[in-house]
């Protein structure tokens, strides 16, 4: 894409051609005022046939009812409600896990890699913390289609600037952010536990938008640090070679 907004740049942006449509994935820091105002521009510039989020299904119907906020972009829900209120399609997707194709995958891989018990307990552990997550966002959300209470279930993250500093502050506040998040897994390397979580959730990813792109042109929503991995895992889905 083509922007002179410093909050576009090409770096967090990805597109494919597919012979159903174009998939176009953008990378986001969560909650942050830049990521809000890439993925508001995209979405509403690609108008796609559906919206793919870094979201268990679960959670989707919670991020739907702040995303009926008058207010643009909503007060909750960083860029998730944003991109669903600013798409004009009922085809909303939460592509992450769990579900029970993302535990089947989990089960497979680490009895085919063989990973140590302490592996496993320890992503049977994020599993069951992400599940309990967003099984409260599931009951937030059907609280709020039920009354007017709107529940805020995780607190989101907060910047040194916000939405009405320049773009060019903006901008650099995210790359901070980035590079600070990149600098901390260089100097403490993951657990493999954090790292295998990882791994199945990004192939998941490039499963869950292998089987949606065939309905038309596709935007996908995840965050900056699985961007790279899952556009480049769909690509492989094709029979595409990234570009150098």
């Amino acid at each position: 894409m083509n922007h002179d907004d410093p909050r576009i740049p090409d770096d967090h942006v990805r597109s494919i051609e597919t012979p159903s449509g174009t998939v176009t994935l953008v990378g986001v820091v969560h909650d942050h005022p830049a990521s809000v105002f890439r993925v508001r521009t995209v979405v509403s510039e690609r108008d796609p046939d559906v919206l793919a989020l870094e979201l268990p299904p679960l959670s989707l119907p919670l991020f739907e009812r702040y995303a009926e906020d008058t207010r643009t972009p909503p007060v909750f829900g960083g860029e998730v409600s944003t991109a669903i209120q600013a798409a004009d399609t009922d085809r909303v997707e939460g592509i992450d896990g769990p579900t029970p194709r993302f535990l089947r995958r989990l089960l497979a891989t680490l009895y085919r890699e063989g990973d140590s018990l302490k592996t496993a307990l320890g992503v049977f552990k994020r599993v069951v913390s992400v599940t309990k997550s967003a099984a409260r966002c599931r009951f937030a959300g059907a609280l709020a289609a039920m009354t007017a209470i709107r529940l805020e279930v995780d607190s989101p993250a907060t910047y040194s600037i916000d939405r009405t500093d320049s773009p060019e502050r903006q901008a650099e506040n995210e790359g901070d952010q980035i590079a600070r998040a990149r600098a901390v897994m260089d100097a403490f390397e993951p657990s493999r536990a954090s790292c295998f979580s990882d791994e199945v959730r990004e192939s998941h990813m490039a499963d869950r938008l292998g089987s949606l792109h065939h309905d038309g042109d596709t935007v996908a929503v995840v965050g900056r640090h699985h961007l790279d991995r899952v556009a480049d895992l769909f690509r492989d889905s094709l029979g595409e070679t990234p570009p150098s």
